[in-house]
C-alpha cells in the first residue's frame, strides 16, 4: 500500500508491538497526548481532515485498530476474543505505553468509539477525558432493535452471521458493498464528503479478504462478548465518571435509534454533546465543525 497517499504530511510513522500483534499508527503534532481512533469501514485516514487543527494543540497518535488499514490482523478464536472491544482497548493502552503515555486523552468515532468508551469504563485511570462521535452504546443498539433500526444497521447482523457467509458475499465484489456503504451512511442529498485518496485507503484495505473477515469478527464481537460486558456494567450501574464529549451527526446512525445525550447520560455522570450538521462521517462530512468541538472540549482544564 506504499503507493497510497500520504495524507498526514509531517507525521511520523510507526509500529508499536502489543499482543495483538503490530499496530500501525501516524504520529504529530505537540502537546499533551491525544489519542484518535477510527470506525468502519475506515481506517485511520478518516482523521485526515481534522488532524491539522488538533495538532496545534496536541500530540496526536492516530492508529489502525487490530485487523484493520495497516495493523496485524490477530488471529481469532470462537468467541472471537481479540476482536472484543476490551481486547482492542487493551491494544490502545499497549500502543500509548509503548510511547510513553501512561494517561491520554481519547476520541473514538464509530467502532473506534465503542473501543473509547470500553476503556474508558475498564480503565478509567488512563483517561483524561472521552470524546465519542456517532454511537450508541452497543448494548442500547441490541436491547432496543426492531424493525426500522434493524434495517438503517442491516450491516449489524449481516457482518454478524457465522463464517463464511458475509465474507463470501462481500469477497465477491468488495466495490460494490463499501462504495454504497459510504454514500448511504454520509448526509442525503449531500455533495460527496471524501477525498477520493481516502477512499484508496479504504477500499485497498478491505479487498484483503483476511481484512474483510476481521471486520466481520468485529461485528460477531459486538453480538456476543460486547454485549455481555455492556450488560455487566449496566446492571452493576457502572459509569463512565471522566468528563466525556458526545458528538453524532443530525442525519447520522446515532440520531436514528435515541435521543444520543440523554442515551449517554444513563452511561456516564458528567457528559455533554450535541449533533454536528452531517450523516455518520463527521470528520470527513464537516470536518471544521468536528475540529471545533474536539479542541473545545480537548482544550479544558480537567
Amino acid at each position: 500500500m506504499s503507493d497510497l497517499a500520504d495524507l498526514f504530511p509531517g507525521f511520523a510513522s510507526e509500529w508499536i508491538d502489543t499482543k495483538s500483534g503490530r499496530i500501525f499508527a501516524r504520529i504529530g503534532g505537540e502537546g499533551p497526548p491525544l489519542l484518535l481512533l477510527h470506525g468502519y469501514p475506515q481506517t485511520h485516514v478518516m482523521w485526515h481532515r481534522v488532524a491539522p487543527e488538533l495538532a496545534t494543540k496536541f500530540t496526536l497518535i492516530i492508529p489502525d485498530l487490530p485487523g484493520y488499514g495497516w495493523s496485524d490482523i490477530p488471529k481469532t478464536d470462537a468467541d472471537h476474543t481479540p476482536f472484543t472491544k476490551r481486547a482492542m482497548a487493551q491494544a490502545m493502552i499497549e500502543v500509548m505505553g509503548q510511547l510513553g503515555h501512561v494517561h491520554f486523552a481519547l476520541a473514538g468515532h464509530d467502532r473506534g468509539g465503542r473501543v473509547a468508551y470500553r476503556l474508558a469504563l475498564d480503565h478509567p485511570g488512563r483517561l483524561s477525558r472521552l470524546a465519542v462521535l456517532d454511537i450508541l452504546p452497543t448494548y442500547e443498539y441490541w436491547a432496543k432493535m426492531n424493525r426500522s433500526f434493524a434495517l438503517k444497521i442491516y450491516h449489524w447482523m449481516f457482518l454478524a452471521q457465522p463464517y463464511p457467509v458475509p465474507e463470501s458475499l462481500i469477497q465477491s465484489n468488495p466495490d460494490d458493498y463499501f462504495g454504497p456503504t459510504f454514500k448511504s451512511w454520509a448526509k442525503a442529498d449531500g455533495p460527496n464528503p471524501f477525498d477520493s485518496r481516502a477512499v484508496q485507503h479504504y477500499l485497498t484495505a478491505f479487498r484483503d479478504p483476511l481484512r474483510i473477515h476481521a471486520a466481520c469478527e468485529d461485528y460477531r464481537a459486538g453480538a456476543y462478548a460486547d454485549f455481555e460486558q455492556d450488560k455487566a456494567d449496566r446492571e452493576a450501574g457502572r459509569k463512565i465518571t471522566l468528563p466525556m464529549l458526545a458528538l453524532w451527526g443530525g442525519a447520522g446512525i446515532a440520531a436514528s435509534g435515541a435521543t444520543p445525550l440523554d442515551t449517554w447520560r444513563e452511561w456516564a455522570t458528567n457528559v455533554r454533546g450535541g449533533p454536528i450538521d452531517a450523516g455518520h462521517f463527521l470528520a470527513e462530512e464537516n470536518p471544521q465543525a468536528t475540529a471545533d468541538a474536539l479542541l473545545a472540549f480537548f482544550s479544558e482544564q480537567t
